[in-house]
C-alpha cells in the first residue's frame, strides 16, 4: 500500500481525534473564539454530513430517562477504528 496506505491512515486519524473534539466541543459552539471556531467549522463541514447520513440509520441509543447517546458517532468512530487497522 505504500505512500496511499500512509496518506490514508493520517486521514483516518485526523478524522478520529477530530470527531472527539466535534463531540465535546459542539455544545459550546456559541462560546468559541472566532479563530477555533473557523477550525471548527472547518471539521463540521466535514463530519456533518457523515454524521447526518449515519443518524438517518442508526437512532439515539436511551441510556436513561431523558438521556441518549448519539450512536452515529459511535458508528462513525467504529468505521474509522477499522480503517485504521486496514490499513495499518
Amino acid at each position: 500500500m505504500g505512500l496511499i496506505g500512509f496518506i490514508i491512515t493520517l486521514v483516518v486519524q485526523f478524522l478520529i481525534i477530530g470527531l472527539f473534539l466535534y463531540s465535546k466541543l459542539y455544545p459550546y459552539k456559541n462560546r468559541m473564539a472566532p479563530q477555533i471556531l473557523k477550525r471548527f467549522q472547518f471539521l463540521e463541514k466535514i463530519l456533518e454530513p457523515i454524521l447526518r447520513l449515519l443518524r438517518k440509520a442508526f437512532k439515539p441509543a436511551q441510556v436513561g430517562q431523558g438521556l441518549a447517546i448519539d450512536t452515529a458517532q459511535f458508528v462513525l468512530l467504529i468505521l474509522l477504528l477499522f480503517l485504521l487497522s486496514i490499513f495499518r
